[in-house]
């Protein structure tokens, strides 16, 4: 009688290359530790909105003084993607007007939507390490959330609505 091989566990199997790329540790860091996660009284620019498919929820708070956003914050609750995205978003537009966070973001969702090109732009810095998401088209939404929110913000103008209770 031969042994056949055993079948391995769930647990024992290795994640493929895919997943791993996905699951970067700056993606990880920025879902565990996230930064900027917390409420702006000041705010000038507010918007909240979800994920219906997945249940992600992000409120994104601007604080923008002549012409530039001089500081920006986010609420809310999602997977690792959704908030790691949102996290990196608030670093990476801080400091910037307008416009160029509009810049960055159509950069990265060119990006998300698998425009390799834009692995070497520095103006994405380290967003880079989400485009391993392109490869999973159910989760370009989640990443895409908090820059949803941008451009309907940059697109309302200022608002006068504070954070969501």
């Amino acid at each position: 009688m031969t042994d056949s091989p055993k079948k391995p566990r769930t647990a024992d199997r290795e994640i493929p290359a895919s997943l791993d790329s996905l699951y970067q540790e700056v993606i990880l860091d920025h879902y565990r530790r996230p930064q900027n996660k917390s409420a702006l009284d000041d705010a000038t620019h507010t918007i909240t909105m979800s994920n219906p498919l997945c249940g992600d929820v992000i409120e994104l708070l601007l604080r923008v003084e002549d012409s530039k956003i001089a500081e920006a914050c986010f609420l809310g609750r999602g997977c690792s993607i959704s908030q790691a995205s949102v996290s990196m978003l608030t670093n990476r537009i801080a400091g910037k007007t307008l416009e160029e966070a509009t810049e960055i973001s159509a950069k990265f969702t060119q990006l998300l939507h698998g425009d390799d090109t834009l692995l070497t732009d520095p103006a994405l810095g380290d967003l880079r390490a989400l485009a391993g998401v392109s490869k999973f088209p159910v989760r370009i939404k989640c990443a895409l959330l908090g820059w949803n929110c941008l451009e309907e913000l940059v697109e309302t103008g200022p608002t006068s609505v504070g954070p969501a209770e």
